[in-house]
């Protein structure tokens, strides 16, 4: 039974994106259709950010474009943005139904109740206190449609309090999927033709400290067992867990892959001390240095914060040599973004955009440059690509273990194929031209 069209957006991270193709299938198994945002449906549902005031306003942005497709579509804001803001959201023009970031299993009844109800003019705000939560929600996905890799939710929740960062009031203490759960799962995407899985979560470090009956590793290690899947990778990871143990474990499991996402926010003790991180750079160069040794590969990507309230100039060159000298392979760069309800947003010596802006101009450069360094590198080298498009007829592009994005000619179709390519040149937009062997 065809209940309608519906239609989903996602701002935000890979944990957002996860929970909007669960719910996708939730509605889908109750007879909606599902559409493209920029098309006509009869619910729209946009599962908002709230990491900057950016992910914010462009949450907003969203919720007003479709209502602009169908003034008497049904409106749907959830995840993030909803959960710390629910009466700001509940005020947004067009609003129909906000819904945090727990109780998203019961999204297509809260939906068909309102449709059955049939009073636009009433906004239905189901948000509660995320704080309380100590149990998992049990989203989770069975298919994904035209995806080579897939994403697995395996944690919920963060329990740091970084000065900065409002994702703890956003998603609520630390929660862990059970590992039956998370191995069934992984066993459906094998079963679906699935080849590389990416755990990921919130504050995936914590994964297991709920349980007490199993950690990061362990979960690694039983996901490795399972047959199909050829490559895993894992979401971001601080650099206190890349200790010798770990190093010797990973180095056991072929299958992870050389790439790893480590924090790092700011390359100045006073300012990282300031963030509240549990680590210094000092330690985060021995991380890196455990990491190039185990896997003469390894590509390292980071996030890098500019403009934190009261950073000098000194502090921020401080910050920017630290990245040229350890050669980060990648920055995500972004300037500070003052979050209400964070010990930051209330910090002296908030910066100006202006002196933000052009902090993340100079960084962003250099991640640039770092970028082609590490990509000229690989050139020459034999490395192992899966396949993950068509980019244009006899042109196929996929990715390596340390994820770099490379192109390639060939008249067969190597869509969901892993071989091995030497990496002939460097292109443009941090793209590289392979050969397969």
């Amino acid at each position: 039974m065809n209940l309608g069209k519906i239609a989903f957006t996602t701002l935000g991270c890979k944990v957002n994106l996860y929970d909007t193709e669960a719910m996708i299938e939730l509605f889908e198994k109750e007879g909606y259709e599902l559409v493209d945002f920029e098309e006509y449906a009869n619910v729209y549902v946009i599962n908002t950010c709230t990491v900057t005031n950016l992910g914010d306003k462009k949450s907003r942005q969203m919720i007003r474009r479709a209502k602009t497709k169908n003034p008497e579509g049904i409106i749907v804001a959830t995840g993030c943005y909803s959960q710390v803001a629910p009466e700001e959201v509940s005020k947004i023009e067009g609003i129909n139904i906000v819904i945090g970031t727990k109780d998203r299993l019961e999204i297509v009844n809260t939906v068909k109740e309102y449709q059955k109800n049939n009073d636009s003019n009433k906004v239905l705000n189901t948000v509660s206190d995320i704080m309380k939560e100590r149990e998992f929600e049990p989203l989770s996905i069975s298919e994904l449609k035209d995806r080579t890799r897939a994403y697995l939710k395996i944690q919920e929740g963060c329990n740091r309090f970084c000065t900065y960062c409002i994702i703890p009031f956003a998603r609520g203490p630390i929660r862990s999927r059970k590992p039956e759960e998370v191995i069934e799962e992984v066993e459906k995407l094998a079963g679906n033709g699935f080849k590389e899985v990416v755990l990921t979560g919130i504050h995936i470090l914590s994964y297991g400290m709920d349980l007490k009956t199993t950690n990061l590793t362990e979960i690694i290690k039983s996901v490795h067992k399972i047959d199909g899947i050829e490559r895993i990778r894992f979401s971001s990871i601080e650099p206190l867990v890349v200790t010798d143990e770990f190093i010797e474990e990973v180095k056991k499991l072929p299958k992870i892959c050389d790439h790893y996402h480590l924090s790092l926010q700011s390359g100045s003790n006073r300012t990282l001390e300031r963030m509240k991180r549990q680590y210094t750079k000092e330690e985060y160069e021995i991380a890196i240095n455990k990491l190039r040794k185990a896997f003469p590969n390894v590509a390292i990507t980071t996030d890098i914060i500019v403009g934190f309230p009261g950073e000098t100039e000194e502090d921020f060159i401080e910050s920017y040599e630290f990245a040229k000298k350890i050669k980060i392979s990648k920055i995500h760069a972004f300037p500070y973004s003052p979050k209400k309800g964070t010990k930051a947003a209330l910090f002296e010596n908030q910066l100006s955009n202006e002196i933000k802006s052009i902090r993340n101009k100079k960084m962003i450069e250099l991640s640039n440059r770092l970028n082609i360094e590490f990509l000229e590198s690989m050139v020459g080298k034999k490395l192992s690509v899966l396949f993950e498009r068509e980019k244009e007829k006899g042109v196929y592009e996929g990715h390596t273990t340390n994820y770099i994005n490379v192109i390639v000619e060939s008249k067969e179709n190597l869509i969901n194929k892993i071989l091995d390519v030497e990496i002939i040149k460097v292109l443009k937009e941090e793209n590289t031209l392979g050969k397969i062997l």
